[in-house]
């Protein structure tokens, strides 16, 4: 049964209170998952917490990875909106900035950095081709903002692709402690400066 909830495509909010109810049911399991593993949140703790009806969560998360997968979006939208950069900051002090600053955001909660990242992996991993295109997440959608593709070529796509690798693998190694922030923050500098000397020319 769970393998058939999680194939089903979620419900997409579109009133004010189906967008509020959305909301509420984000910030609940973010809360949760600051505190537990994502084997140890339950559902129905979730629809508790949200005070929303358990076929209402299931209906926009049909599954826990599902949910603390939207979480992790939500997470970096919402910190993409709170710190805008100037328009005239070299390209890979804006990258730089936004994936560094993002990691130490993530940070601050390890416990549900985890979750989230977990969560996303095993999303990645069923997913199809299409579905996992930069043009498909957060990330993505910002990355491309930055670099000033409006409409991406398979070259724009790939260096955001490789960007966000480069952030990932770096966050998880700083997550599992195989590696120190300090070294991480230097290694993600170094990737978006070699993945951006063609475009640094063009601005």
């Amino acid at each position: 049964m769970a393998r058939i909830a999680e194939a089903r495509a979620p419900a997409s909010p579109t009133s004010k209170s189906q967008i509020a109810r959305h909301k509420r049911i984000l910030d609940a399991a973010a809360a949760l998952g600051a505190r537990k593993r994502i084997d140890v949140v339950q559902m129905h703790e979730v629809a508790k917490d949200a005070d929303v009806a358990i076929a209402t969560l299931y209906r926009y998360f049909p599954s826990k990875n599902a949910l603390f997968t939207a979480v992790f979006q939500a997470e970096i939208s919402a910190f993409d909106e709170s710190r805008r950069s100037g328009e005239d900051e070299d390209l890979v002090d804006q990258v730089t900035d936004l994936l560094v600053g993002l990691s130490r955001h993530l940070l601050l909660r390890p416990i549900l950095a985890a979750t989230m990242f977990q969560a996303t992996s095993a999303t990645y991993v069923a997913a199809t081709m299409d579905e996992v295109e930069p043009t498909e997440s957060e990330l993505g959608r910002i990355l491309l903002r930055i670099i000033g593709a409006e409409e991406p070529n398979r070259q724009d796509l790939s260096v955001v692709r490789l960007l966000t690798h480069c952030w990932w693998g770096a966050l998880v190694s700083t997550l599992g402690g195989q590696t120190t922030l300090s070294r991480a923050e230097a290694d993600i500098r170094l990737g978006a400066r070699l993945l951006l000397a063609p475009y640094s020319g063009n601005r």
